[in-house]
């Protein structure tokens, strides 16, 4: 995000005079990777993948747009992670007849998992202090019968070369209109589309309806913005049932410290005109066009009198 933020602000002489040659971290997208390092002159850029307790931590050394680590496809057993298959709904493990996991091939979403070795420092996994915790993080016979596994909750998706691409994480995404919608992508798309604007995607619940209504949260500090002038954008880039049901449009999005979306407000609020102040709009299907959301508005999506 640090790196969005820079590209946020106006071009200046002096960005260019500098020595960095190496900027590393994790969650570049690789819709701005390319346009930071041209900007910028960064010669290099190093992206990671992993977490403190996780045992399968991949890194991209060599530059490669978009990857967030490696795993040669050769020799795959002498750094023992997998990407397998699961369910896209429940995010359960997909077994063979034999009772073990299901490798991904390249191009095939699937879950990382890392084998656990106890007498390995850099194999093991330790847990939590929360037992309930620590045992959804395992899962048993994985790679081969009595073995354990690290499940990281993370879905990434492998290229033909080993390179690995995060998709998306457990609890990041739903359904709508019998489509799983990733809020990762959505949001690097959205981002995109607005020139690297902060956007927060996320389902919300809608009374009546199946699954969760797309909506996104986007930063529009001086209220310039028109939804159905960004809908001419949103139409070309997000197939239908991925794009949002709901925009709101407000003076900016909550981040950590480290400006990393926080959405637990957003998601508590939903589209709910009595919760805020912000402009609301929805999608109204008849209309062909986003309409914006007050009080009437609001009744009548929660009783079912508008179709979403």
């Amino acid at each position: 995000e640090i790196c969005r933020y820079l590209l946020n602000q106006p071009k200046r002489e002096a960005e260019m005079q500098h020595q960095v040659r190496l900027a590393i971290g994790n969650g570049l997208r690789p819709t701005i990777w390319e346009d930071f390092t041209q900007r910028f002159r960064i010669k290099q850029i190093g992206e990671f993948y992993g977490a403190t307790e996780c045992n399968c931590s991949i890194a991209n050394l060599d530059g490669k747009v978009g990857a967030c680590g490696f795993h040669s496809r050769i020799l795959p057993n002498v750094y023992p992670i997998r990407l397998v298959k699961v369910n896209e709904d429940t995010m359960e493990l997909i077994r063979g007849t034999n009772g073990l996991c299901i490798s991904c091939q390249p191009g095939e979403p699937g879950l990382l998992v890392g084998r656990i070795n106890q007498e390995d420092p850099l194999r093991r996994f330790d847990g939590y202090v929360n037992q309930n915790a620590t045992n959804k993080k395992i899962a048993y016979n994985v790679f081969q019968k009595g073995d354990q596994a690290y499940l990281t909750g993370d879905v990434l998706v492998m290229d033909d070369l080993g390179y690995m691409y995060f998709k998306d994480r457990s609890g990041d995404t739903f359904r709508w209109r019998g489509e799983n919608v990733s809020t990762t992508e959505v949001e690097g798309i959205l981002s995109h589309i607005l020139s690297k604007t902060d956007v927060a995607v996320y389902g919300v619940e809608v009374p009546g309806a199946e699954g969760k209504a797309g909506m996104a949260a986007i930063a529009d500090p001086e209220a310039k913005l028109n939804p159905n002038v960004l809908f001419l954008e949103i139409q070309k880039a997000l197939p239908p049932y991925a794009r949002p049901i709901f925009l709101r449009f407000l003076p900016q999005v909550d981040t950590t410290g480290t400006f990393k979306i926080q959405k637990t407000r957003l998601q508590r609020e939903g589209y709910n005109p009595h919760q805020m102040s912000d402009r609301l709009y929805f999608w109204d299907v008849k209309v062909g066009k986003y309409l914006p959301i007050d009080e009437c508005i609001f009744e009548r999506i929660q009783t079912g009198k508008i179709y979403l």
